[in-house]
């Protein structure tokens, strides 16, 4: 038959990303890792973080791309099709202005194959990407007998063969060999994870145009885990989880607080139009503002960009401000300020964002030298109307977590508190 589409097949395809393991069997200190840190995973090529995406046309000629980790659905909308001159091969560009990155492959019939780049990484940041059409599988078609159950809350502990481990929290549903969840850590979570648990081994994998995450681990007994975690090419550590339901992380309203001597903060940056802006504008005075800080790299950030933006749209006041600090990768100012306008017009942000400095913490700690330190992307600054920091919020715990309907109901709480007082 005759195909009725003039380049992507429309349907269902299955996306690998080639995580290149690192061949390492020592750490920092020259010690040997744990023994499980290589798993071998027999039903999965090693290293491959495996998505699926839909490809759905709008008319006979434009088309976008959804990809899909468990009930996460992420659209990508800004797609180029043409010809390669020097190859004279089909080719795909798809651009992801929200978190400058970009996909950039060839196309023949049902395989896309190409690379995913990261420019603020480095020039030379890429991981191989394959798609073939027609397969709805993420990582086996396989249905081994589940060697326990695994859902419920877990205990987590990641970088086991470093000298700086952090607690987690594992939260997973499992239907059959079918398992979603992800991990809360005190500085945001892992956003929407999906995967499969065969015998005593489960794979959990999201991508999201931003970061590539892949977790192994094997199943030690029905309460202990312990696996391998890869982030892109550039980052690999190991982890282990018990199951415990009572566990829990660090108050985010105390990680990140004023210094002795200080109740306001003070700033005052341009935004990419070349406005200064500052809480002493008069168009802030007398109005409860919050401050985000953020970074238009950061997934976490952009669950809780989505966040303010809805709910300013759906609860309007004029005596609520948001004033967003951006922390960015690249260093030239010029740039920075190219993807922050680009950011804030795909994301439809109506508050101000401004350039604050680099995404280094210990840098972006010396723009607001009155915190205690930069602990996390994002982190939330809630100041009253005379100007008083009256909470401070460390991290976000987004819609992939148990956590985040708790936040929606206190964020608006505590916001019509603050606009309540004189």
């Amino acid at each position: 038959m005759e195909n009725t589409f003039p380049s992507i097949a429309p349907g269902t395809w299955r996306g690998v990303l080639q995580l290149i393991p690192r061949q390492q069997v020592e750490n920092e200190k020259g010690e040997p890792l744990p023994e499980l840190v290589d798993l071998k995973m027999e039903e999965i090529t090693e290293g491959e973080l495996p998505f699926t995406m839909e490809v759905t046309y709008v008319n006979e000629d434009d088309f976008y791309i959804e990809i899909i980790n468990g009930a996460e659905r992420v659209k990508l909308d800004e797609i180029k099709i043409g010809k390669d001159r020097k190859t004279g091969n089909d080719t795909l560009y798809v651009d992801i202005p929200e978190y400058d990155s970009y996909i950039r492959a060839d196309y023949d019939a049902g395989v896309i194959a190409g690379n995913f780049y990261v420019p603020s990484r480095g020039e030379n940041y890429k991981i191989p990407f394959i798609a073939r059409y027609g397969q709805g599988h993420r990582f086996t078609l396989l249905k081994k007998e589940p060697a326990t159950d695994l859902n419920g809350k877990w205990e987590v502990t990641f970088g086991l063969d470093g000298d700086d481990p952090y607690p987690a929290i594992g939260e997973f549903k499992q239907e059959g060999n079918h398992v979603t969840g992800t991990f809360r850590t005190e500085t945001g979570d892992y956003r929407f994870l999906e995967g499969t648990i065969q015998n005593d081994k489960l794979y959990l994998s999201t991508f999201d145009g931003s970061h590539a995450f892949l977790f192994e681990a094997k199943v030690i007994d029905k309460d202990n885990l312990i696996g391998s975690f890869r982030s892109g090419t550039h980052y690999r550590t190991t982890w282990e989880a018990k199951r415990n339901p009572d566990v829990t992380l660090a108050d985010p309203n105390a990680l990140t607080y004023l210094k002795e001597g200080f109740d306001k903060i003070d700033f005052s940056f341009k935004n990419p139009e070349g406005k200064t802006i500052s809480l002493d504008n008069p168009e802030y005075a007398g109005k409860v503002k919050l401050v985000q800080i953020f970074g238009t790299w950061c997934p976490n950030c952009r669950d809780e960009t989505e966040f303010l933006t809805d709910y300013l749209k759906n609860n309007p006041n004029e005596d609520l401000a948001v004033i967003a600090l951006a922390f960015e990768k690249y260093k030239d100012p010029e740039r920075a300020n190219q993807i922050l306008k680009r950011y804030r017009e795909k994301m439809g942000v109506p508050y101000q964002m401004v350039l604050a400095g680099s995404s280094d913490k210990q840098e972006a700690a010396q723009a607001l030298p009155m915190l205690n330190h930069i602990l996390s992307y994002p982190t939330m600054i809630y100041i009253d109307r005379n100007d008083r920091v009256r909470r401070i919020h460390t991290g976000f715990n987004g819609p992939a977590t148990s956590k985040y309907t708790d936040f929606k109901e206190e964020f608006g709480t505590f916001v019509q508190t603050l606009l309540q007082e004189k």
